[in-house]
């Protein structure tokens, strides 16, 4: 995508679209962190967007992205790749 010229009008809503659908099946395939790349992606395309482009978006896609996504992967959010405190279980040897 790189050696192509940037995206415009019709071609660059679609590729939001697009990028927003890849976000959202890696969502419910569990895979966070392929999520929030393309998550990141598409919301960076869909801030280029005009009002009147915005607004051709579907509105399930473009709640996904904005505020339900927000919530998950938000910058108040704990970053990705830090590990979790052990249970009281694994470090005592529990069942």
């Amino acid at each position: 995508m790189k050696n192509q010229s940037p995206l415009e009008g019709e071609a660059l809503v679609k590729e939001v679209c697009r990028r927003i659908r890849v976000a959202r099946s890696y969502w419910d395939a569990h895979n966070n962190a392929a999520c929030r790349k393309e998550r990141e992606r598409a919301l960076e395309l869909y801030n280029t967007l005009t009002k009147d482009q915005k607004a051709q978006i579907p509105q399930l896609l473009r709640v996904w992205l904005r505020y339900r996504s927000e919530k998950y992967f938000g910058a108040d959010r704990t970053p990705p790749g830090q590990k979790r405190r052990s249970s009281k279980r694994s470090r005592k040897g529990g069942r």
